[in-house]
């Protein structure tokens, strides 16, 4: 199992969540995240100056089976692509082990449900 971590702009959300659901990567967290890149940039909007340093993204925390990180990976990033800087990061960690609160399952299985 790995955990993927995505940090993407607000606006391909959306996108992101239908390209997931449609590759069959159908659970996942999201959080309203902020961070502060490199670039330092004043925009002035209707006379007020804003400072785009601190940026609003969202990140996505996805838990799935090895054979689904490649299809994640590339399903995000073609989702959330836009070709400009801030497109955003993926992070894959290895996930040692899941339990089932419910079921009391453990491993992979706890990431589908069984077709009967």
């Amino acid at each position: 199992m790995k955990k993927i971590e995505a940090i993407i702009r607000k606006s391909k959300f959306d996108e992101v969540k239908e390209a997931l659901i449609a590759a069959d990567i159908e659970w996942f967290s999201y959080f309203d995240v902020r961070g502060v890149g490199t670039d330092r940039e004043e925009r002035i909007y209707r006379g007020i100056v804003y400072d785009t340093s601190s940026i609003e993204r969202i990140q996505l925390s996805i838990i799935v089976r090895d054979i689904n990180v490649e299809r994640a990976v590339a399903t995000i990033s073609k989702a959330a692509h836009t070709g400009e800087i801030g497109d955003g990061r993926i992070f894959i960690y290895p996930a040692e082990d899941a339990v089932s609160i419910r079921t009391g399952k453990r491993g992979d299985a706890t990431l589908y449900i069984e077709k009967k």
